[in-house]
């Protein structure tokens, strides 16, 4: 993970899911939300990339594809 960036910002999250910029924002909003309440620090327009992955992708998915 030393080569990839910690973040994914909401630029980055809209271009993934080919939606809004605003609607990528509104997403880490809410994930942010989820973190803080399970006592996590945040950094307000950036989630943690593997936290983002966790939510939005399968883990068991990705692994019968291989």
């Amino acid at each position: 993970m030393e080569d990839e960036k910690r973040f994914i910002t909401a630029h980055e999250i809209a271009k993934m899911l080919s939606i809004s910029d605003a609607y990528g924002s509104k997403i880490i909003r809410d994930l942010n939300d989820e973190l803080r309440e399970k006592g996590y620090m945040t950094i307000p327009r950036r989630v943690n990339r593997k936290y983002f992955y966790e939510r939005f992708y399968d883990p068991e998915e990705e692994q019968e594809e291989e």
